[in-house]
């Protein structure tokens, strides 16, 4: 049996919007697993939010850089969110992501380049001696096409091609160049908005896909539904699923009474030839890392010699 910590069971808490109690007891049912608490609490009709986003936990910026065809995000992290209102972070982060629209989407080779005299890697350890905070370069991604264009989108932006949320579309097509990308801006602001898992249903995780149809197999067989039931109601349910985490199909946000599909192919006519959505990939700054919690005060107080 797994040791089921408070912190654990705040986690989860924070996940689901579930009670106290309950939290702990999928815990415990669980072995301590999360993932599998967080379907036990759906099973149950317990999990108010179960697709809630963690809070957001590191500090830094997100930089994308485009090029006609290609693009890329990088994610530079740093311990406060003063440093990101920092010029010299701000440069370095453009720095960096000039380099990786050259040298791809790894993150050691990107850090092994040279920019004039010293390698990115030096370049980051200047502003860790100038600025006086740990920073690092956590992740990079690159999305290129043969013809089309590479489209992005920054959200909370700090400054020309920075923030704390970016989204690179990349769309596929022989048509002309500005309409594209205007098209690509829109579905990168929509990817930043919706957050969609993949483009359509091919493209999702197989075992994202058993666990939801596991959840609501459950859930209706806890209500008594005979399986030949069962069955017709999670085919209805994963439809619903699909169109809420596939791009395609997802509700346009930029016209609520289309799918992202069909504003797509409406715009084939602006553009002038077919269109391709061949890829997009959205950074949130810090999602998936974990910080400890501090007490501010303390720290200025600490820092003044007064703690």
């Amino acid at each position: 049996m797994a040791t089921i910590s408070a912190a654990m069971v705040k986690d989860l808490r924070d996940k689901t919007g579930a009670g106290m109690m309950d939290c702990k007891q999928a815990l415990n049912e669980n072995n301590g697993d999360m993932e599998a608490a967080v379907d036990w609490l759906r099973k149950k009709g317990l999990s108010k939010a179960a697709k809630k986003a963690g809070r957001v936990a590191a500090e830094g910026l997100i930089g994308a850089v485009t090029a006609g065809t290609r693009g890329v995000l990088v994610e530079v992290n740093s311990e406060t969110d003063f440093v990101a209102r920092n010029e010299q972070f701000q440069g370095l982060v453009k720095m960096i992501g000039q380099v990786a629209l050259d040298a791809g989407a790894d993150v050691e080779k990107i850090k092994a380049a040279k920019v004039g005299a010293v390698t990115v890697d030096t370049a980051i350890a200047d502003a860790i001696a100038t600025i006086g905070e740990n920073m690092t370069l956590r992740r990079v991604a690159e999305l290129k096409v043969g013809q089309g264009v590479v489209s992005s989108y920054l959200h909370n932006s700090v400054g020309d091609g920075l923030g704390k949320l970016g989204v690179i579309v990349a769309l596929e097509s022989a048509g002309k160049a500005d309409e594209l990308a205007t098209l690509g801006r829109q579905l990168a602001m929509h990817v930043a908005a919706a957050n969609p898992s993949a483009i359509d249903a091919a493209g999702l995780d197989p075992e994202a896909v058993r666990r939801e149809k596991d959840v609501l197999a459950d859930k209706y067989r806890q209500q008594g539904k005979p399986e030949n039931v069962i069955e017709k109601i999670v085919e209805s349910g994963l439809k619903t699923y699909y169109k809420e985490v596939c791009l395609l199909e997802q509700a346009f946000i930029h016209d609520g009474g289309k799918s992202v599909a069909q504003a797509v192919k409406e715009a084939e006519g602006r553009v002038g030839a077919p269109i391709k959505v061949a890829g997009f990939v959205r950074y949130a700054l810090g999602e998936g890392v974990e910080k400890q919690e501090s007490d501010f005060a303390a720290e200025v107080a600490a820092a003044a010699g007064q703690g």
